[in-house]
């Protein structure tokens, strides 16, 4: 068994673990990443790769979400690898007045945050995606979302990473970890022996309180799974991604507005969400459930992510869907991440980010290299400390 040492140990090989160790190696600082499958086998593998403001909270939730996806194009820049990075912009597509006017709100509130938006009328959104259902009334497009290929993106933020000096521990399970109080670092004991560290990132995402518990912290997260369809190269369907404004309902589980939705669709937190893919087909989704760590799909899910797909655009009655998955998203009872330094000294938490790990896994990473180098943070990350669940929502269940 061996044993080695490092200034800082990031657990967990997703696009989170990815990114802080590509920006901890940028800043010349000895990093290993630790993971217990291959890079990217996790949530990375099962999403699709949307870096979105959307779908966001006008305030901090937006603002954090646009200061990570200025960052891709920068990224795309420094690492020699292609993970398919296009920004096409996004459209939420309206079906009532009801939604049309919560809508122009919402609207308003991204544009004072100095966001690119603008509502389109019915004859703008159809002219913009001619195969929408005719009775789609309008849509509020947001011109700088973009997407990748996530599992890409993880590997190539790796490759990087590699380049600059990092190592690289896959297959490597985590079983233990010790705290040395008195020579303030600690000793990770791994399947393939032990690994000294001073500081510890955990970015080990529906894993987070498995790692926590190693430790002592209590770390309120829980998976909550997402299934999606899968088609065939066909056609293009839609130019760009899609997204029905009822997402944002289903997603934030708030407000009184109800949608003209099935039973099992609101059941299975059915929202739909089209994403076209560099492959030439295009992913459907989306659904959230709590199911512990299942990650089958479900028929009867998959039947209503299909029925609302078509409500949508029916041509999508006529393709064929050539296979389905099912994913963890690591979910906080408030819906944002954590990116914190915690009550143990040096031991930081960088997971949480429920739907959102593509679209801020670049901030994460710069965000938690600047707390480990002592350096200004890009935003105040109160909203985002670990310490916001001490009190109510300490346990969730």
């Amino acid at each position: 068994m061996m044993s080695r040492s490092t200034d800082v140990a990031v657990i967990g090989g997703g696009a989170i673990g990815a990114a802080i160790t590509y920006y901890l190696a940028k800043e010349n600082i000895d990093a290993i990443l630790v993971e217990k499958g291959d890079i990217a086998h996790g949530t990375t593998s099962k999403c699709d790769g949307n870096v979105l403001v959307h779908d966001k909270i006008p305030g901090f939730d937006s603002r954090l979400a646009k200061l990570s996806q200025d960052l891709f194009p920068e990224i795309t820049n420094e690492i020699d690898y292609d993970f398919n990075w296009v920004q096409k912009g996004s459209l939420l597509i309206i079906e009532s007045e009801e939604e049309l006017e919560a809508a122009a709100k919402f609207c308003q509130s991204m544009k004072e945050e100095g966001l690119p938006v603008r509502i389109l009328d019915q004859y703008e959104v159809h002219q913009d995606e001619p195969k929408l259902a005719k009775d789609i009334i309008g849509g509020l497009e947001t011109q700088c979302d973009g997407s990748l290929d996530p599992m890409a993106l993880a590997y190539g933020l790796v490759h990087g990473a590699k380049k600059l000096g990092a190592q690289i521990d896959t297959y490597n399970a985590v079983k233990n970890i010790q705290v040395n109080s008195l020579k303030k670092d600690f000793k990770i004991i791994s399947e393939r022996g032990e690994i000294n560290a001073k500081r510890i990132v955990n970015a080990a995402g529906v894993w987070t309180p498995e790692i926590g518990k190693m430790v002592g912290l209590d770390i309120p997260i829980l998976p909550r799974q997402g299934q999606i369809l899968v088609a065939e190269r066909t056609v293009p369907v839609a130019r760009r991604k899609v997204v029905e404004f009822g997402y944002l309902m289903a997603k934030f589980e708030g407000g009184n507005y109800k949608r003209n939705v099935t039973p099992e669709m609101e059941k299975y937190g059915i929202a739909f969400v089209f994403e076209p893919t560099h492959a030439d087909n295009f992913l459907i989704g989306s659904s959230r459930q709590f199911v512990g760590m299942n990650t089958f799909c479900d028929i009867e899910v998959l039947k209503a992510l299909a029925q609302r797909a078509r409500r949508f655009f029916p041509v999508i009655g006529d393709i064929n869907i050539i296979t389905s998955y099912a994913g963890l998203r690591p979910y906080t009872p408030d819906h944002l991440p954590i990116i914190s330094e915690t009550e143990i000294p040096d031991f930081y938490v960088a997971s949480g980010h429920e739907g959102d790990g593509i679209g801020l896994s670049l901030i994460t990473g710069k965000l938690i290299t600047q707390m480990i180098c002592s350096k200004t943070l890009d935003i105040d990350i109160e909203r985002i400390r670990l310490n916001r669940f001490n009190s109510k929502n300490r346990n969730v269940n």
